[in-house]
């Protein structure tokens, strides 16, 4: 992309295409007809598996009002435990407005990368299961594809377990002993 292009995109995705570029990744932002509010509705519209989408959970940590981004994949739910042993203390849910007002991105969009004010990041090591995951670009029709290692090099968070033990699928037939 060289400049021109940006400016017909929305303000949270020409952020986070210029992070982007500025931090020397090769692929850029690419616009969704739909919607992909949610890690389904990303892997719908991109042909993927729900896993590969890399999900930006935004908590507020209680001691000090702090933003805590867990990226994880989309098959995976975030354990708060163990969140919290990462963070160093306890972490609550975050409503809309605080969402927006500390990483300057809507819930549905929040990109990893270009916060208005950087949080406290964490990223699952369950994503390392896949060679490339999508992330939301700053908005809900925004994303961008990278390598779960670029995460890491892009946010400076440390790859850690953060999430509860994946639970069997029922509809997948299960070895009888």
């Amino acid at each position: 992309m060289c400049g021109a292009e940006l400016k017909n995109l929305p303000e949270g995705v020409q952020r986070v295409a210029a992070e982007l570029l500025r931090r020397g990744h090769p692929h850029t932002p690419q616009m969704l007809d739909d919607a992909a509010r949610t890690a389904q509705q990303a892997a719908d519209a991109l042909g993927i598996l729900v896993g590969q989408v890399a999900k930006s959970i935004i908590f507020r940590r209680k001691s000090d009002d702090a933003a805590v981004l867990v990226v994880t994949s989309g098959d995976r739910r975030v354990d708060e435990k163990k969140v919290e042993a990462h963070v160093g203390g306890k972490i609550g849910r975050a409503d809309a407005e605080f969402v927006k007002s500390r990483t300057g991105f809507s819930i549905g969009g929040v990109s990893p990368v270009a916060h208005a004010t950087p949080p406290v990041t964490l990223i699952d090591q369950d994503l390392l299961r896949f060679d490339v995951v999508w992330a939301a670009a700053g908005h809900p029709h925004g994303v961008f594809p990278l390598h779960p290692t670029d995460l890491q090099r892009l946010t400076g968070a440390p790859v850690v377990d953060v999430v509860q033990a994946p639970v069997a699928d029922a509809s997948v037939p299960q070895a009888v002993a």
